[in-house]
């Protein structure tokens, strides 16, 4: 049979005996227990109401869009280790366009909210004849069970999907999966979310919403008890209660009541202020940024940092949140690709890479003066592309200040000065100065000049 350009046979997956993996101590992608004694308490962690707290969705949307919005480059790696945007017509179109109802962002967003989520990401390649990935599908987690062999060999149960093509259920092998996981704390097959962490802080901040919300609809007035100054029957204390729930609770909050025989109300609800409402739900968000490494000014949880440097604060979000995810995507492509098993093209190295230049973009400022600095090290059309600005004639070269010199001149230079100073001290042959010809002597020429001009004058005369 065959199934999104592979051929599957039942009988290889059916010979052997399947087992399927257990999420350890509970059932499949249920929250498990963030504390001993948490179900006996009734503290119960709802997946679905925690995705609803304000803090946990702010965070995976954030993690999700910002790795979304990367784009992913096919890269090749030369002679020297330096990896190179390169094209290829069997890798390029399918990191450009996954699949036929999702675009590259729509696409690694709901690769990374699968993740964030549950703690796994399963994609099911559809390849063409030439058994080239062509097509990439982010299955329901929910719908998919990793199954054990004895012998260790790995398959995935698939339930329907229509949007991926499956109209049944399907066994498929490892090799027709990539299975995106984080933090394996109980199966190496098995990854947990960090709601598993994160569920009872979230928890406690919707009962404090939800605290809030129905104190608030009733007109900020709190609960309490009637109290009478003698003891009444509990036909009476019936129907005073019936009374004042009819006619004072609800949309009736607020109203006055009048009461006689001494009855005085005691209301016994704890204010907001008493129990620090608004610290303890910044609690709770502020676990939840923790579980989550994303800096709490990043989801208006917290000051923002009073220092103007947009570049480190970028980076710091990449370190600590980030990368991890983002290598781990790569990785995952690479071998679901058939990158990671010695793949070349045109005899290199090849694979993919996020480009996350835009994550970590600089303010004008600071951006200017790096490519300033950069002139020794990036040609000028080099520079330029970074600022989306097209090459000029004469760009291409390398350009350094002439007082700047090779370390093999200066090398050169300090050897022959240490050579020189080997040689014996001669003191330097001084030649004699030319003694200048006397300068003639007209005197007697200019007087004989004179007579003879004298005697002229007389014999004119």
């Amino acid at each position: 049979m065959r199934i999104m350009g592979l051929e599957i046979s039942r009988a290889s997956a059916t010979e052997k005996a399947l087992a399927p993996v257990s999420s350890a101590r509970s059932g499949w992608f249920s929250i498990l227990e963030a504390a001993p004694g948490n179900w006996q308490s009734n503290v119960e962690v709802n997946a679905d109401s925690v995705l609803s707290f304000h803090a946990v969705y702010s965070c995976i949307t954030l993690i999700a869009s910002d790795i979304a919005k990367l784009r992913v480059k096919l890269v090749e790696q030369d002679d020297d280790g330096i990896w190179t945007e390169i094209a290829s017509s069997a890798f390029s179109p399918v990191l450009r366009k996954p699949n036929g109802f999702q675009n590259r962002i729509q696409f690694w967003e709901n690769w990374f909210l699968s993740k964030l989520t549950t703690g796994n990401t399963y994609v099911l390649k559809q390849r063409d004849a030439r058994q080239v990935v062509e097509r990439l599908y982010v299955l329901d987690p929910r719908r998919v069970t990793p199954l054990l062999t004895e012998d260790g060999d790995v398959y995935y149960d698939l339930s329907a999907d229509n949007i991926a093509g499956l109209t049944g259920r399907l066994i498929v092998p490892a090799s027709e999966i990539i299975h995106d996981r984080m933090n394996c704390l109980f199966h190496p097959l098995v990854g947990t979310s960090p709601i598993f962490a994160a569920g009872v802080a979230a928890t406690q901040g919707l009962r404090i919403q939800d605290n809030s919300a129905t104190f608030f609809g009733n007109q900020s007035k709190p609960g309490g008890i009637l109290t009478a100054p003698g003891a009444i029957s509990e036909a009476t204390a019936q129907r005073l209660k019936t009374y004042f729930d009819t006619n004072f609770s609800g949309s009736n909050a607020g109203r006055i009541a009048v009461a006689g025989d001494g009855l005085k109300f005691e209301p016994f609800t704890i204010s907001a202020h008493d129990s620090q409402l608004i610290e303890q739900l910044k609690w709770t968000a502020e676990v939840v940024c923790g579980v989550f490494h994303v800096p709490p000014y990043k989801v208006n949880v917290g000051q923002m940092p009073t220092y103007n440097n947009i570049q480190s604060l970028n980076v710091e979000y990449y370190s600590q949140c980030l990368q991890r995810l983002i290598e781990d995507a790569e990785l995952c492509l690479d071998e679901g690709l058939g990158m990671g098993m010695g793949v070349t093209v045109g005899g290199r190295v090849i694979g993919t890479e996020f480009d996350v230049d835009n994550l970590l973009r600089m303010d004008s400022v600071t951006q200017m003066d790096v490519l300033e600095k950069a002139k020794s090290l990036m040609t000028l059309n080099e520079r330029r592309k970074r600022l989306d600005q097209k090459g000029i004639e004469g760009g291409d070269t390398v350009y350094l200040q002439q007082q700047d010199h090779s370390i093999a001149a200066i090398a050169a230079r300090d050897a022959m000065l240490i050579e020189q100073s080997r040689q014996p001290v001669v003191a330097p042959v001084v030649p004699a100065e030319p003694v200048p010809a006397p300068e003639p002597d007209d005197t007697e020429r200019a007087v004989a000049a004179w007579r003879m001009k004298c005697g002229e004058a007389l014999h004119v005369a």
